[in-house]
């Protein structure tokens, strides 16, 4: 897979930032309770400790980076959606939060110990080149970690929704070209990308995840109002398609993943890591 770019990453890098003004309001409740069982493994693939000088990229409502402060570390957010820093700093008001842009970072080469990104690297337009600021602004030997979403087989709940937009409606929707949601979903091109930008001690590894679901139409509504590109392609259905994806997704939740204490869907993740061994 070519980490090479044919496209002008402007109009989606525009394309995101907007969404998501719309999708803080609810991207919390709608994810939140999944992303954050990732958050203490994370900072550990990054060696968070007291006094870690820590960046958070893509930092949306501030979790990881409230984890890392009740570590101790000294952790910074950034993310290029206001809304998002206006929600991490009602959450955190104990801690900084800034607007900022994951591939433009404003901070001098060796700033930090260690940058995380959590699920953010998948809404970026130049994910190359966030991946690149990461190592500039790490001190030599620092830790940098992220964490994608697997292909949709594993992380289920983007699979089936895909699954029935294809079976009742149209995946051919007017979007600004993008890198693909799940190119990093292969460990592969997560290895390649990172060693080119001079990472060295490179490990990838899944991440078992759930989704407790309070109902069946849950997972239909966070994917319609949480997020970015899927909910675009969502809304651009006409009301009789979107009717029955959301009663496909619904069906299928209610005859996979019923427990006793209600709707459970499994959504694995891969968990990337490295270390800031050389200047590329």
């Amino acid at each position: 897979m070519s980490s090479a770019q044919p496209f002008d990453p402007a109009p989606f890098h525009r394309f995101e930032q907007s969404g998501w003004e719309v999708a803080a309001a609810h991207y919390a409740d709608a994810f939140g309770i999944i992303t954050i069982q990732t958050d203490d493994t994370l900072l550990d693939a990054v060696g968070a400790a007291p006094g870690t000088r820590l960046l958070d990229v893509a930092c949306g409502p501030g979790f990881v980076a409230a984890a890392a402060a009740r570590r101790g570390a000294a952790p910074i957010g950034i993310d290029f959606s206001a809304a998002m820093i206006a929600d991490a700093r009602r959450r955190h008001p104990e801690i900084r939060f800034d607007e900022g842009d994951a591939t433009a970072l404003r901070f001098d080469a060796g700033s930090f110990d260690a940058v995380v990104m959590n699920f953010g690297m998948l809404h970026l337009a130049q994910p190359d080149k966030a991946i690149a600021e990461a190592h500039r602004v790490l001190r030599p030997g620092g830790r940098y970690g992220f964490t994608v979403w697997a292909n949709p087989d594993l992380a289920v709940g983007f699979g089936m929704v895909l699954r029935a937009i294809e079976a009742f409606g149209s995946t051919s929707v007017p979007l600004p070209e993008g890198p693909s949601f799940f190119r990093f979903s292969d460990a592969d091109e997560v290895r390649r990308a990172l060693d080119r930008t001079g990472f060295a001690a490179v490990e990838v590894r899944p991440l078992s995840l759930t989704w407790p679901l309070s109902s069946p139409d849950a997972l239909f509504e966070a994917m319609t109002r949480g997020g970015v590109r899927t909910a675009a392609v969502l809304r651009a259905q006409t009301p009789p398609v979107l009717e029955s994806i959301r009663a496909a997704v619904r069906q299928e939740v209610i005859d996979k993943y019923a427990t006793e204490s209600g709707f459970v869907v499994p959504m694995q993740a891969l968990l990337a890591s490295a270390t800031a061994a050389r200047r590329p």
